[in-house]
């Protein structure tokens, strides 16, 4: 997740910050030379080109249009205590939605990603991840701007919980910051 340094991961009206919506995406854009990504953009786009499952929040999911069905190909695992509305209950097979709760929804993500990694999109979602213990890693892409307001990457955490620090790339642009969850 892209946050800025106040702990923001979009502003209240579900932009990605800043007037334009994509300040804090701004860092993965590619090289303005050769148009294609360069140095830790190319790894991080290469390790999220290597993952087998998404696992995103309904919020997420339904403001982002389900990615159009995939996720770069991959499947979509949705958490929800609701139905699917009619796009990803017809239109979109590679969407699932869960209804029995994030331990179900990480294991069937899991199950589909075939020893890959499970990417996880939306903060509530990776807060309810964290809670039940089924959240491994966190890699946050910590933006040098403060937003001031917006919707907080760990807003509501029913305990604490410890990280390791298990990589820290530095660019101008932002510093990248993997963590495994101690358990």
């Amino acid at each position: 997740m892209s946050m800025s340094l106040d702990g923001f991961i979009a502003d209240p009206d579900d932009f990605l910050g800043g007037d334009d919506g994509e300040r804090l995406h701004k860092w993965a854009d590619a090289d303005g030379e050769s148009g294609r990504p360069a140095g830790p953009v190319k790894q991080f786009q290469d390790e999220w080109n290597e993952a087998g499952a998404v696992l995103a929040g309904r919020r997420t999911a339904e403001l982002m249009d389900h990615w159009g069905g995939d996720h770069n190909g991959l499947p979509i695992f949705v958490p929800s205590h609701r139905p699917p509305g009619p796009a990803a209950r017809w239109g979109y097979p590679m969407v699932t939605y869960v209804t029995d709760g994030i331990e179900s929804a990480m294991a069937q993500a899991k199950a589909a990603a075939g020893g890959r990694d499970v990417q996880v999109r939306g903060a509530y979602t990776a807060q309810r991840a964290l809670e039940a213990g089924v959240l491994d890693e966190a890699q946050i892409h910590l933006i040098p701007v403060l937003l001031g307001r917006g919707r907080r990457m760990f807003d509501i955490l029913p305990l604490e919980i410890e990280l390791e620090i298990v990589r820290v790339l530095d660019t101008p642009e932002a510093t990248h910051i993997r963590y495994r969850v101690r358990r």
